[in-house]
């Protein structure tokens, strides 16, 4: 029993006397005022343990009192709080019954801080249904919770319980909202909120809010523009401001710009500020005036490593890869800690050559940074990279996290050595493995299904991704265009051409080479002017596909006037791709001569792309002496390849000079050389089915030779007559006739007429160049079947319509 109800009690049972009445009195005044300075004084010294951090004693001290109060508790609570302790001020917060706002602030704060949404989230719901309601601190909070994790949803229902309980007007609440709103991408209801604040625009919290709001949605423009008025209205900056403003120049490459801010940064007096001074060295650094980025990081008062890492990302992204491992190297003699955003930077060097990577993997292992995500993913990228793929895959296997970005360096690494099907799979295996694909790797995957025509795979990447509502890029664009357009679909390709707000000479190329793929070389040079008239400069690989379309086309004057213009309008060194393209434009058209010419008027050495070109010129017009002479450089130049030597003894053969066909196949086995089988394959319900010259391993054989002999009936009917002049063998009329009738291409035809529906178009790819013969007889089938046949040979797409083909005869 307390001892001031004892005395009561006592006293109960005396007379009642004035004198000893007022005795009493005093008693209880003087006992309960010892109590309150007690429990004052414990409190003090309570709150003083909290904050400095001694917890331990100061829950000592806790359990020793004998009164505690709300403060008492409150202080506990917050000290277990601020240390990060949650699971003891949760146990006090249960055990303590007299809960107030404070109380239930202090605890949502705390799991806040620690990034608990769950519990913060659970212990609002329940403070309201207690009835306590929520401060602005407590509002507070829980919007920097939704900031943090982007919880937007969670962020709308707190909003509209800020309108309903009055919040809508106080400016630290409405702060958060705004903050909460831009940093989870939704800038336009921030802005709405920021206009709405007429009573408090001076507050720079907001302001700040606003630019950072921006910037950090990738708006550098909006950025810049809300700070000039922000600087119009007389509202100062301060040390959390200018670093997001200059993250907007850094942007939007605004060098300019930055240069003002940093003169406003100096008049404010926050140039000796470290986070002020970190962000002018990564807007110096990426806006390429690494002089002055230098220069800021030489004045700094103490060596930070964010900046040195924007310094050396700077040096590396402006190709000063030197300079990057100079930088290193000092890094690491000042004995400044390295982080895991460092490494990533220089094994970007690796990349270029500028260091061996293996040097800098040890390093990483020594260094303890190997379990780093970061970092493990900037060495599977640099591995897969510069072709090391099985250290690629080591490094990946071995990573306990891994997330899209270590997917993607891994999938683009085999996309970018040719691995295409391997990324394919690897692309499936990350889908399984529940990883969603973000705009680099559908990039990737999409370039992946161009380079091996898989258009229904394309398809469904393309129809994923725009089920995903990921905002498309310019490279998800870039690379749907091409892997439509490399896929003969031509329409699709354009429909998303039409679509794109952006375009880059990436884009124009594209659509340039895949019309000129795809039989259409006027509409190429049409793109081509519609480019220069929409101010994109024309790169090298513009002019391939631009002389590759009048090759193509047989447009001998327009190739002459563009291999002119690239060289003194565009200062494009010809290389060795535009002479090809050259030779065969001349070639195809039967000017050997001008072909010879050009290939004596070289800057450079011809390479193998050159003589192939002159080889098959020569092949299509029949100059064996000038054929001979472009096999026997392409002897010495690809000595195991196959193409020259083929290509020769198909030559002799037409000539009929059999010997000499024989002696050239002699070789080729003497050397061990053999020639890739010519084969063409169908993709039919997710299916792909392969063709070989006169095979007979398919199951549906016996229907697909039937159909062969039908359709063999019919378009000889309609006027088809055999080419003798493909069929190289020296054997009867009769014999050659069978051999042409069953070449793969034929065999795939009669394939997809049996299994496709009628007037589906049929698409068919071949690893070699079709035949003469078999390019006369599709275009006979697409009459007689009123089909649409598509045909990708290993040099362009042939479209067979109404018995014409897209070609226009001059593949």
């Amino acid at each position: 029993m307390h001892k001031l109800d004892s005395k009561f009690l006592a006293f109960s049972y005396n007379p009642c006397h004035p004198f000893r009445l007022m005795s009493f009195l005093s008693s209880i005044h003087a006992s309960i005022t010892h109590s309150y300075q007690s429990i004052f004084h414990s409190n003090q010294i309570l709150n003083g343990l909290s904050k400095s951090g001694r917890i331990d004693d100061a829950r000592k001290l806790f359990d020793k009192m004998p009164q505690r109060d709300e403060y008492t508790w409150n202080t506990m609570i917050s000290g277990y709080v601020n240390v990060g302790r949650l699971v003891e001020a949760r146990e006090l917060f249960n055990g303590f019954s007299s809960r107030s706002a404070i109380t239930w602030s202090s605890l949502i704060s705390g799991y806040c801080r620690c990034g608990c949404k769950a519990e913060a989230f659970d212990l609002f719901r329940r403070m309201r249904l207690e009835g306590q309601k929520p401060s602005q601190y407590t509002i507070g909070s829980i919007l920097r919770v939704c900031s943090a994790l982007s919880l937007i949803q969670n962020g709308v229902m707190l909003h509209a319980y800020v309108v309903k309980n009055g919040f809508e007007y106080n400016v630290y609440v409405v702060t958060g909202l705004v903050d909460m709103y831009a940093k989870c991408r939704q800038v336009l209801e921030a802005e709405i909120l920021f206009k709405g604040l007429a009573f408090d625009k001076g507050n720079h919290v907001l302001w700040t809010a606003m630019v950072t709001g921006y910037a950090q949605n990738g708006d550098g423009y909006k950025a810049i523009e809300f700070f000039r008025y922000m600087r119009t209205e007389g509202v100062e900056s301060n040390q959390f401001t200018f670093p997001s403003i200059l993250t907007a120049c850094s942007a939007v490459s605004d060098h300019c710009f930055g240069e003002q801010v940093h003169g406003c940064i100096v008049r404010n007096g926050f140039g000796s500020n470290v986070y002020v001074q970190s962000a002018l060295v990564d807007m110096y650094a990426k806006c390429g005036d690494l002089s002055s980025a230098k220069m800021v990081l030489e004045n700094m008062e103490e060596d930070d490593v964010v900046s040195w890492n924007s310094m050396i990302v700077g040096c590396v992204r402006h190709g000063f890869e030197k300079e990057a491992l100079f930088l290193f190297k000092k890094m690491h003699a000042r004995n400044m800690k390295i982080d895991d955003y460092t490494f990533p930077s220089i094994l970007n060097c690796c990349i270029v050559g500028s260091i061996n990577a293996k040097s800098v993997h040890c390093l990483v292992i020594k260094t303890g940074f190997e379990n780093y995500k970061l970092v493990n993913n900037a060495l599977v990228d640099m591995y897969a990279k510069t072709g090391d793929l099985n250290c690629a895959y080591a490094v990946f296997e071995k990573m306990y996290e891994k997330d899209v970005i270590s997917w993607t360096s891994l999938v683009t690494g085999c996309a970018q050595n040719g691995s295409h099907e391997e990324s394919l799979k690897i692309f499936c295996d990350m889908r399984i493995a529940g990883v969603s694909p973000d705009q680099f790797i559908v990039a990737s995957i999409l370039s992946a299904c161009a380079e091996l025509t898989l258009l229904e795979f394309g398809k469904q990447v393309h129809s994923d991704f725009v089920k995903s509502g990921l905002r498309s890029s310019l490279s998800v664009d870039n690379s749907l265009v091409t892997m439509y357009a490399k896929c003969g679909c031509l329409d699709d390709a354009d429909a998303i051409f039409i679509s794109m707000h952006v375009r880059d000479v990436i884009t124009w190329t594209a659509l340039i080479v895949g019309y000129a793929k795809n039989g259409k070389g006027r509409d190429s040079l049409r793109f081509y002017d519609a480019m220069v008239s929409s101010g994109t400069k024309p790169d090298f690989i513009t002019f391939i596909g631009l002389l590759f379309a009048c090759s193509h086309a047989g447009l001998v004057d327009e190739g002459r006037s563009y291999f002119l213009q690239m060289k003194k309008f565009y200062r494009i060194e010809p290389g060795h791709e535009h002479y090809a393209c050259m030779i065969d434009l001349f070639g195809r058209s039967g000017k050997l001569d001008e072909a010879k010419e050009i290939l004596n008027q070289m800057d450079v050495k011809p390479d193998a792309t050159v003589w192939k070109a002159l080889l098959a010129a020569c092949r299509v017009h029949g100059n064996l002496e000038l054929g001979e002479r472009a096999a026997t450089n392409l002897f010495e130049l690809e000595p195991m390849n196959a193409m020259p030597y083929v290509m020769l003894s198909n030559m002799y053969s037409a000539a009929r000079k059999w010997d000499d066909a024989a002696k050239i196949r002699r070789l080729m086995k003497s050397k061990g050389i053999t020639k890739e089988p010519g084969c063409s394959w169908i993709e039919m319900n997710s299916r792909v089915h392969t063709f070989i010259s006169e095979d007979r391993g398919h199951p549906r054989e016996a229907e697909i030779y039937s159909k062969i002999d039908e359709i063999i009936i019919r378009i000889k009917e309609a006027g088809y007559v055999p080419d003798m002049n493909f069929s190289l063998h020296d054997m009867d009329r009769e014999g050659k006739e069978v051999g042409l009738a069953y070449h793969s291409e034929k065999l795939a035809v009669a394939f997809g007429l049996l299994a496709s529906p009628t007037g589906v178009p049929i698409r068919i790819f071949k690893n070699l160049r079709v035949c003469g013969d078999c390019h006369s007889a599709m275009k006979y089938i697409s009459v007689v079947y009123t089909r649409h046949i598509i045909l990708r040979d290993s040099n362009c797409f042939h479209h067979f319509r109404g018995g014409e083909c897209s070609c226009g005869d001059y593949w």
